[in-house]
């Protein structure tokens, strides 16, 4: 990287410094960047002002004793929402005059665009500058009364009377209501007269109008708890936070300019988040709309729980409904709806019944577990031999047992030191297998204590609790709904939150400590839940703080620029500990400015960091088949190591890294709950870039010191990446293609193998023809029962005087270039659907004309009906100029003639085959070159004559009729000569790569053969096979008898996909999971063929999880840089690569637009027992 990359460039340093101040004073535009009239800075002032002086007359005459303090609120909100109508209608007249003025004085169309022309001070354009107004109507009405709203209720909330009883200070009087008013004076300006560009910006577009209702939200917030004061009295508490509320009221400005707050709809998202997890006892969901669904249905059973009155009751419904909203209902209930229309085959079925069958036994067992223990145990809590003290000590050993089993699973224990039970070197999936069985057997012990031990000892841990024996309050509901929820919704961090509450009881045995007095167990469970996530985030958060300064330290081309700001930080390292704190409190990213070591604060925002539905968007590319195809069996893999607890804690907001060969996965995971896993899955680009490389490199380094060390190695060795934000977990056993590319000088370029190659086509050719004509005629004779199966078929072609009715559309499809992309290569596996229809047609007596050939009118006896034995032979060769009788005796001519084997229509040709275009010359030169013993091998090879009787005679006899045999020489040598155009030479390697793109050379047949799309797909599919029996040839040795060369054959039309890379049937082979593709390419910079291929078998996957908090802090710093500071270069400082903070991958698995994966999928449920 060139250190002379800047963080912004000069435009965009321009366009900073002019949005910057606008975003701190709420919208009015004072650092324009060119010369306008003073009336415009004036105007804005004036606006900006406004609500001040209205809300000053108000407290005026309240300070004077003329209005009361609601009657002032009144007032003041009156006159805004006045004032807010005339700004909004003055925005309205302006617009709608302004755009007839537009269209007169637009004149250059080379001025910047973010200058205007300003002719006075009331002028149209003047006021849609200051007034850009509002998109939607009803958003004019709803922000002018908002406004009037604010205005009222902030003039109540800064009366200087209200303020002194607070503080009992004049001074602190005068400062809060000045600042304060500046607050109130920049929500309403951003309200009603200009909106800023928020540096917290969730949405990429604003459709709904949701910015400009930002700052007043907080603000309402604020007098809000004021309100509550004034009419709750004698609550100290309230009082404390309306004190401290006053005063961080007047730094509103400051947090909306960092971007702290967020925008109101990361707001709601985030906050049913965490009261849905930590309130509740739920899980961050995999949609909004799962969200909000989920976060009603569960307020709803907590508060329902408040309300019946049987204690047995709550205990039985918080149990159940806890269980219930913590399986995957959605997909249960989508799975019965699929059944309901069609039915799954008997596994799916086996499978279906066991899982509803499972879930029903552990339900009803939970029920009675609850209900038993609840009714029947004694309850002394403050006992130490009490039988919940005796079940906490369970809920120990057991939690130590699970945590020993999840940490041997992973390749390094706590990220550090490497697993001496882990193989420590993998290459082939076999040996894995083999190695890890015994880890897949601590999985399953592992798996089983998790789902079903561990659930039923904390329902006997709650179940036992004293606080569920009498009349419950609010505290308990709330309690006591999340810890029964979070002992299915999340096993494991329960237990650690029970353990922890029953350790502290245990060791704490004092009731008058508040702990003890003032909190039931439910209660506590929360708030160590809490305090569990908050720590877990700090410790990350502090990581990543860590990684960048290091990773900022370490970076030689910038170290002079980047050695200032690592000091600061070092010096000023309590403050840093301080945002991280907040940060983590807040459960925001930790925000590292353009991936540098000055950290900010970044606004509260979902798990998935992105406001749009997960995997609707991917950037889409040739190369996304790749993950389209392996992603199913990789989420099985995922299956078996989520199960076993390989990839370690599974938490919503978790991402992991995948990597084989140039594929790199992002793994998001987005849900949790009992027995399963929501997850998405990315794929990044496959075309390497210079930063790119450089990370994936890297990447490679670090799977590589965990999974591929030597057997004499260190027992319990350290990992060297620990830095790194990415730690190793394990391999994953997955069904893909592995891409291999080899230079095949030497092969293509062999004067002998070219030499051989011409002799092999014609053997292709002669294959790929019989094969078609032998599953043609086995399908029409499926649909048709040949009427004259006995006699001899007569060929007759169709006269050249037809009807004036010559070609039906029917006929006249064969000649549509449509069905080029119709037609498909796997014309022996399928029956091909689309060419059903008009190859009843081709049965053997129908008439066709031929394509290609000149119909001529005839008049007499020969005009309809009867043909003269002469226009039977008569057809004109495509390409030639028109002649005299005299030359036609040079035109080729096929004879009348009849089959000598009653059983040759089963392999007769389609008619319009059968023409020839090439003169006799031509065709009796090519024809010596045809092979008649491997004729004879292929004919015996047919599928089509073993259900024959006497198939070996019916053979022969078909083996000796010339006249068929004769068919298949015209039309092999005829596609052999459009191969190889005019001149039979020993084709050059540009021609073989030509010809195999499908850019035939120029002869008197290719026309011919065009207007045969079937043919032409099958002579081009024999040249490709061809070329890889050459490569096969030269790599593997010679053919030696034509058995070896049909079954090479057979492979191929099989197992094998021979085309190109851009081919649309490349991708369907590859969707399709054929076992190998082979490509033919060409290299311009090393001047050298390649050849490509991809080969489907199951191989290892390298996993490892990233700093969760590294992820989220660099998307939300590339959110600022690209939302606010449109610093979109290509090549600017955060984008760069870097092998510890892997800035570069981290970019590219953002969302699109901001990102660009060549793949997302949608949320893939993932069962986990």
């Amino acid at each position: 990287m060139s250190p002379d990359v800047p963080l912004l460039n000069d435009y965009k340093q321009d366009f900073f410094l002019k949005r910057f101040p606008q975003t701190v004073l709420g919208g009015p535009r004072l650092n324009l960047g060119y010369c306008a009239p003073p009336y415009i800075y004036v105007n804005q002032i004036i606006l900006f002002l406004m609500p001040w002086v209205l809300g000053g007359i108000g407290t005026l005459l309240y300070q004077l004793g003329i209005l009361e303090d609601y009657y002032t609120a009144a007032l003041s909100g009156g006159l805004m929402l006045f004032t807010a109508f005339v700004i909004q209608f003055t925005s309205l007249y302006a617009r709608s005059r302004w755009v007839t003025v537009e269209r007169m004085l637009t004149t250059d169309i080379l001025a910047e665009e973010d200058e205007h022309e300003f002719t006075s001070c009331a002028g149209a354009e003047t006021i849609k500058f200051l007034i850009p107004g509002k998109k939607h109507t009803a958003n004019t009405v709803f922000h002018s009364v908002l406004a009037g709203l604010v205005c009222g209720l902030g003039t109540w909330y800064l009366l200087p009377n209200r303020i002194t009883l607070l503080y009992s200070s004049a001074g602190g009087t005068v400062l809060l209501f000045f600042f304060g008013w500046m607050t109130l004076c920049i929500g309403e300006y951003s309200l009603i007269v200009n909106t800023a560009t928020e540096t917290a910006t969730f949405q990429t577009q604003d459709t709904y109008e949701i910015t400009p209702l930002m700052r007043p939200l907080y603000i309402f917030f604020f007098v809000s708890i004021d309100l509550a004061h004034r009419f709750m009295v004698n609550i100290p508490v309230l009082e404390q936070i309306n004190q401290i509320l006053h005063i961080l009221f007047i730094f509103l400005p400051f947090l909306w300019a960092l971007g702290t707050l967020p925008p109101p709809d990361a707001l709601f998202l985030w906050a049913m988040e965490q009261v849905l997890e930590f309130g509740l006892g739920g899980s961050s969901m995999s949609t909004h709309l799962r969200l909000l669904i989920m976060f009603i249905i569960s307020t709803g059973t907590a508060v329902t729980s408040y309300f019946i009155p049987s204690t047995v009751g709550v205990v039985l419904f918080m149990t159940g409904l806890g269980f219930l909203l913590s399986l995957n209902l959605s997909e249960i209930g989508h799975r019965v709806g699929t059944k309901s229309k069609a039915l799954p085959n008997g596994l799916e079925k086996q499978f279906a019944w066991k899982e509803y069958l499972f879930y029903s036994i552990v339900l009803v067992l939970a029920l009675l577990e609850t209900g038993l223990l609840h009714h029947f145990a004694g309850f002394s809590q403050n006992s130490k031999n009490s039988p919940q003290a005796i079940v906490g000590y369970i809920l120990m050993i057991l939690f130590i047992i699970l945590w020993i089993l999840k940490e041997i699973q992973s390749v390094y224990i706590f990220g550090i030191f490497r697993n001496p039970i882990y193989p420590k070197h993998v290459q082939t999936v076999t040996l894995f297998l083999e190695k890890q069985t015994k880890l897949m057997k601590i999985g399953v012990v592992r798996r089983i204590l998790i789902n079903l031990v561990s659930p039923f000892a904390m329902i006997a841990f709650l179940s036992l609790d004293s606080s569920l024996q009498g009349l419950h309050s609010v505290s308990v509901s709330i309690g006591f709904t999340r810890a029964f929820r979070m002992v299915w919704q999340n096993t494991e961090n329960a237990l650690l939150e029970t353990v922890i509450v029953s350790s502290v009881h245990l060791l704490i045995s004092n009731t008058d400590i508040w702990w003890n007095r003032n909190l039931d167990t439910g209660i506590r469970l929360l708030l160590v839940g809490i305090m569990r996530d908050r720590l877990i985030q700090f410790i990350s958060k502090l990581q990543f703080a860590v990684t960048v300064l290091l990773a900022s330290w370490t970076e030689k081309k910038r170290r002079k620029s980047t050695t200032t700001l690592c000091v600061l930080n070092i010096v000023f390292s309590p403050f840093v500990l301080v945002f991280i704190v907040f940060s983590a409190l807040l459960s925001s990213p930790l925000l590292p400015l353009f991936t540098l070591p000055l950290f900010l604060v970044g606004f509260p925002r979902p798990v998935q960091s992105w406001p749009g539905v997960v995997g609707t968007t991917a950037c889409v590319c040739a190369d996304t088949v790749y993950y389209y195809q392996m992603v199913p069996s990789l989420n099985t893999a995922l299956q078996s190591a989520m199960a076993a607890g390989s990839l370690g804690l599974l938490l919503p907001g978790s991402h992991y890294l995948g990597r084989f060969q140039d594929r790199l996965i992002w793994i998001m995971i987005l849900e949790c709950g009992y027995t399963y896993c929501c997850i998405n899955i990315k794929g990044l680009e496959l075309q390497e870039t210079s930063c790119h490389t450089a990370e994936a490199r890297r990447v490679d380094e670090v799977f590589e010191g965990a999974f591929e060390q030597e057997e004499y190695a260190r027992v319990c060795s350290i990992n060297e990446h620990f830095g790194n934000v990415l730690t190793p977990c394990t391999v994953l056993p997955v069904k893909l293609y592995s891409d291999a590319r080899n230079v095949l000088s030497g092969i293509i370029d062999s004067h002998d193998n070219l030499k051989e190659f011409k002799g092999d086509l014609v053997k292709v050719l002669v294959w790929i023809l019989l094969q078609y004509c032998s599953r043609r005629s086995n399908m029409q004779e499926n649909v048709h029962k040949t009427e004259n199966k006995g006699k001899a078929s007569l060929i007759i072609l169709p006269p050249l005087n037809t009807s004036p009715q010559t070609e039906s559309p029917e006929d006249t499809d064969s000649l549509n270039s449509e069905n080029l992309d119709d037609w498909s290569d796997d014309v022996f596996g399928e029956e091909p659907t689309i060419k059903k229809g008009k190859e009843e047609k081709v049965l053997p007596g129908i008439n066709l004309p031929i394509p290609g050939s000149v119909e001529s009118q005839r008049v007499g006896k020969h005009s309809t009906g009867t043909v003269t034995e002469n226009s039977l032979y008569q057809a004109v060769a495509l390409g030639y100029p028109a002649t005299d009788k005299g030359k036609q005796e040079a035109v080729a001519y096929i004879p009348l003639m009849e089959f000598s084997c009653p059983h040759s229509h089963l392999l007769s040709l389609p008619e319009e085959w059968i023409s020839n275009c090439l003169p006799n010359s031509k065709v009796k030169e090519m024809s010596s070159l045809f092979p008649e013993d491997w004729y004879h091998f292929v004919l015996r090879q047919l599928e089509c004559f073993h259900s024959e009787e006497n198939a070996s005679n019916v053979v022969e006899e078909i083996a000796k009729d010339r006249v068929l045999k004769d068919f298949y020489v015209h039309a092999v040598m005829t596609c052999y000569f459009s191969l190889f155009g005019v001149d039979n030479m020993i084709p050059s390697p540009g021609h073989i790569l030509r010809v195999y793109s499908g850019v035939f050379p120029w002869s008197l047949a290719l026309d011919w053969l065009t207007e045969k799309p079937e043919l032409f797909q099958l002579a081009l599919k024999a040249f490709r096979y061809t070329l890889k029996l050459m490569i096969d040839k030269a790599s593997l040795g010679p053919i030696e008898d034509f058995k070896e060369l049909t079954n090479c054959l057979e492979e191929y039309e099989s197992d094998w996909y021979i085309g190109l890379v851009s081919d649309e049937k490349w991708k369907e082979a590859i969707l399709q999971e054929k076992p190998y593709l082979f490509s033919l390419g060409y290299d311009p910079n090393m001047g050298v063929y390649t050849g490509r291929v991809l080969t489907l078998q199951e191989l290892l996957i390298q996993v490892g999880k990233l700093n969760a908090e590294a992820v989220r802090g660099q998307w939300a710093n590339l959110s600022w840089e690209l939302l606010y500071a449109t610093n979109d270069d290509e090549e600017r400082y955060s984008i760069q690569a870097h092998p510890l903070l892997l800035r570069n991958l981290t970019v590219q698995a953002a969302d699109p637009p901001l990102g660009y994966p060549i793949y997302s999928s949608k949320p893939l449920h993932i069962h986990l027992f």
